[in-house]
């Protein structure tokens, strides 16, 4: 793949991951919907979007994804809900990506595997940078939050390191999606509540219609191009891209703390993309 079309479609998948985050903190914060319920309307509108695309490539999509997958977009999806009810936007963040990031660079360091140097560097700098972005809200976490916001990241960087196994990333999805709605239903039977306003019904439509259906099918064709470190890396820019929709859309001022967390961010980022073996990283 071209390096353009590359990075413009790795930005366009940051950019939904980040409006999944402001959509699911508007739903769950303002509007006080039910996580349970939340999580299964993400989960089926994204599956409806994927099934929909699918259709409209082919009379007979293929048939991909799998239940381990689909398991892990579950407990990404439901520990990310039910966490946000007790930690705060910052803290829960800072667990999540943090836990990703390890998720994703554990694996080849158990068996023995070295980064260079400058990708140490880099990845310290940027979560170095991460860091400083959320401070301010950081906070002794509640422990119950804690535990399912670092569960959600490792689910979440067991789902992401799946891709590789599937030719079809739109397919893979939405069998993934398909397949977890089923047992979400369950969860939202067994914890759910019906009660939500229709703005938040809203928020959780667009959540996974869009910002995550599409969003992950996007994430899924970028990632064998990218390399597992860098694909750990690029996704730090993810809270700070949501703190630029704050000073656009939230009217909230531009900080000296904003500023040198974006350039710890960015310069983390660039080392690691600097620090890639010729050939690259693949997960």
């Amino acid at each position: 793949m071209p390096l353009p079309r590359l990075a413009l479609l790795t930005l366009f998948t940051l950019l939904a991951f980040a409006a999944n985050s402001l959509l699911c903190r508007l739903a769950l914060f303002e509007e006080r919907m039910d996580p349970a319920l939340f999580t299964l309307l993400r989960l089926t509108s994204g599956a409806l979007v994927l099934l929909l695309l699918c259709a409209a490539r082919s009379p007979t999509p293929p048939r991909q994804g799998d239940w381990g997958g689909a398991l892990a977009l579950l407990v990404y999806a439901a520990a990310f809900s039910f966490a946000y009810l007790t930690l705060t936007t910052g803290t829960g963040a800072l667990l999540l990506f943090a836990a990703v990031q390890l998720s994703m660079l554990a694996p080849p360091l158990l068996r023995g595997e070295r980064l260079p140097a400058r990708q140490w560097a880099g990845l310290l700098l940027a979560m170095a940078g991460l860091v400083l972005l959320l401070l301010p809200g950081i906070q002794a976490p509640d422990l119950l939050g804690a535990v399912l916001m670092v569960t959600a990241g490792i689910a979440w960087a067991c789902y992401t390191l799946r891709a590789s196994r599937f030719g079809d990333p739109v397919a893979a999805n939405a069998g993934h999606f398909l397949r977890a709605s089923l047992p979400a239903a369950l969860l939202y039977l067994l914890l759910g509540r019906l009660e939500a306003s229709p703005a938040a019904i809203g928020y959780a439509l667009a959540s996974g219609a869009l910002a995550s259906g599409l969003g992950y099918a996007l994430w899924y064709s970028v990632l064998p191009q990218l390399g597992r470190t860098l694909a750990a890396s690029v996704q730090l820019l993810v809270p700070l891209l949501a703190a630029m929709a704050g000073l656009i859309w939230l009217d909230e001022s531009w900080s000296l703390r904003l500023l040198l967390s974006s350039l710890g961010i960015l310069g983390g980022i660039a080392l690691v993309i600097a620090g890639r073996p010729p050939a690259g990283d693949k997960p």
